[in-house]
């Protein structure tokens, strides 16, 4: 068997890495030996392989690179960049019978500096993400009032309280509830009367009550109709309501 099969572990006919211009360390699967200084290299450890020849890093050399582990495509590319000297690090897979890339050696000092270019970047996303939370906030605060200003439109004897207490709940993010429909969000009139008469059934008759006690939905919702019926109607007129 040769010796770079018997370094990573590999079958004979094994796919190997593309070499190119790039130097390729081995992540051995498989207890070696640096064929330049004789030290023993356990499973687990790095090693070059010059021409047939495996090499432990530091008499290849690399030794004082650092490793850099998959997974943060930024920091990698960073480091990879401002490193003069570097290596991708392999490994084989017996389960796909190939070499799997691992991550990269580079010089500690382009790590460091990757990384701070890294955390400035983050801060960066971090300040975006506060500023787009904030012109959303703003956002459905100007929806909020437009939809309680909607409710005072179609019932003028509505209270404040009453309007921004319906416009908020109506309104609510993810909840599914009216004021997030489409047609809410057009301010139609349907959905906005919608709003205003499950704000009464709730908060103005003995709707919840009942339901807490078992009466059936529709059946509570006939026993509170006329409750409903005449709150609306006072909002909706409230001069003529005045007059008696």
């Amino acid at each position: 068997m040769g010796a770079a099969s018997t370094i990573a572990g590999t079958p004979a006919g094994a796919r190997k890495p593309k070499r190119h211009d790039e130097i390729v360390v081995f992540w051995i699967v498989r207890l070696s030996a640096c064929a330049e200084c004789g030290r023993e290299l356990a499973k687990g450890s790095f090693l070059r392989m010059e021409g047939e020849r495996p090499l432990c890093l530091p008499c290849a050399d690399l030794d004082r690179l650092v490793f850099l582990e998959r997974g943060d495509a930024a920091l990698t590319r960073r480091a990879s960049q401002h490193s003069t000297l570097r290596a991708v690090v392999v490994r084989f897979s017996r389960a796909r019978n190939r070499y799997e890339r691992q991550g990269v050696l580079v010089e500690e000092h382009a790590l460091a500096r990757a990384e701070q270019e890294c955390l400035s970047d983050a801060e960066a996303r971090r300040l975006a993400r506060a500023r787009a939370a904030e012109r959303r906030l703003a956002h459905d605060a100007e929806y909020v009032a437009a939809f309680a200003r909607r409710v005072g439109d179609l019932y003028p004897g509505c209270p404040d309280e009453d309007r921004r207490a319906i416009a908020e709940c109506a309104c609510e993010k993810s909840s599914g509830r009216v004021g997030r429909s489409a047609a809410a969000k057009a301010l139609q009139t349907g959905a906005v009367i919608l709003a205003v008469r499950a704000h009464v059934r709730h908060v103005h008759t003995r709707y919840d009550e009942l339901l807490a006690s078992g009466v059936a939905r529709a059946d509570a919702r006939a026993e509170v109709a006329a409750s409903v019926a005449q709150r609306l109607d006072k909002w909706q007129h409230p001069t003529t309501a005045a007059r008696f």
